[in-house]
């Protein structure tokens, strides 16, 4: 982290907690702000994605960009990335695809790459992904890196799909008051009327606590065939909310545990790219 960022994020740490005293209120929506701003855009660019066709559609005023491979494929698949994060990072798994003759979309969720807005939640990622199923579908399979896990189980809530429909989950943020934690330790926020604060604006803007916002939860009404790809040094999504999620012993879910390759090479990793692949 850069000295500017790190001055940044000190005088952020000051004022919240210094709202958490005086406007709670205030102080939990400014935190959620704050929840919901990828640290930083960025913007790979793989010469993978050069011969593509380019896609946009609006969402919520903003324009959602993206890329679709192989339009006559037989089946169609949709990458999703993580937070901070961006389509172009899953360039390796386009050619083996291709090579399955999937037609595949892949696009870069609002405040992400080159994609308009400066911020995003679970909800409209997941909002984001039903548009997509509706005016570039239907789907028959996910590709889910993270963040982009939480919101494909979301939206899988309020889409028809079936058995056939394939998923494949990697390091997804299962539960959302973990990744709420996780932001607060690094963030250095200790103050517990911040987080319930933060707790409370989600509630009030959702109408649902944050213990709903979980794919633990959200499985019980997913039917599709679903293969869970995690790390045991996982310190991002831990593998613990995952075992939660094992331990329920859903028929429809395979679980697939490594080491060595933590939250963000995991996605990239080529043995779990192929395996992935070979899947679908």
């Amino acid at each position: 982290m850069n000295v500017q960022k790190k001055i940044a994020l000190g005088f952020i740490r000051a004022k919240l907690n210094s709202l958490a005293v005086i406007n709670r209120k205030k102080a939990g929506s400014m935190a959620f702000t704050l929840f919901c701003t990828p640290l930083g855009r960025t913007r790979k660019s793989s010469t993978i994605f050069e011969p593509a066709e380019k896609l946009s559609f609006q969402y919520n005023g903003l324009a959602v960009n993206g890329f679709r491979f192989n339009p006559s494929g037989d089946k169609k698949v949709l990458i999703l990335h993580g937070f901070s994060s961006g389509c172009q990072h899953f360039d390796y798994y386009i050619p083996l695809l291709i090579e399955k003759n999937y037609c595949i979309l892949a696009f870069d969720a609002p405040a992400h790459g080159r994609s308009e807005g400066q911020t995003v939640n679970a909800v409209e990622y997941s909002e984001m992904i039903q548009m997509v199923n509706l005016q570039f579908g239907p789907l028959d399979a996910y590709i889910a890196h993270s963040f982009g896990g939480l919101s494909v189980c979301l939206a899988l809530e309020n889409m028809a799909h079936s058995s056939d429909t394939k998923l494949m989950l990697i390091a997804p943020a299962t539960e959302t008051s973990t990744a709420i934690s996780s932001a607060f330790k690094m963030l250095k926020l200790k103050n517990p009327h911040l987080r319930k604060a933060l707790e409370d604006n989600i509630s009030m803007i959702s109408g649902k606590p944050v213990e709903w916002y979980s794919i633990r939860r959200a499985m019980h009404q997913i039917d599709a065939t679903v293969n869970w790809f995690h790390d045991e040094d996982d310190h991002t999504t831990p593998l613990s909310d995952a075992l939660e999620v094992k331990n329920d012993a859903h028929p429809n879910i395979s679980f697939h545990i490594s080491s060595g390759l933590g939250h963000s090479r995991i996605y990239r990793d080529p043995q779990v790219v192929q395996q992935i692949c070979s899947l679908l």
